[in-house]
């Protein structure tokens, strides 16, 4: 799959993602968060909790499932991102939670699982 391609995959995995996150409740504030240290997907709230969501899909398991993509170096930068989203918003006291949306596509199917409190502040 080339780049084109697999971005393409990413964005509409990311729409999958929203569409999944606001059924479960989620207020979706913030997609595509940039800063120096990296990027997060979505940053929504929760049942007053400020989620900070990395989106995974996968369009096979060739590089291991969705969820496996969100390794320790991956978690530092999204923690990383996530204290200036929060210094830059005023929001440094917020609960604060981390999950990860894994999907798997296959035929233009899209299976969405969300993994609440996925990984714990890593620096």
């Amino acid at each position: 799959m080339c780049s084109v391609e697999r971005r393409a995959l990413g964005r509409k995995g990311e729409d999958e993602a929203v569409k999944a996150l606001k059924k479960g409740g989620y207020r979706i504030i913030e997609r595509n968060y940039r800063c120096s240290y990296g990027e997060i997907d979505i940053v929504a709230v929760h049942n007053g909790v400020v989620v900070f969501i990395e989106v995974k899909t996968r369009g096979s398991d060739r590089f291991g499932t969705p969820k496996e993509g969100v390794d320790y170096r991956k978690q530092v930068h999204i923690t990383r991102s996530s204290s200036m989203y929060l210094a830059e918003k005023g929001l440094e006291d917020s609960e604060v939670r981390f999950d990860v949306v894994s999907i798997e596509a296959v035929d233009g199917r899209f299976t969405v699982e969300i993994i609440k409190d996925a990984f714990e502040a890593a620096e």
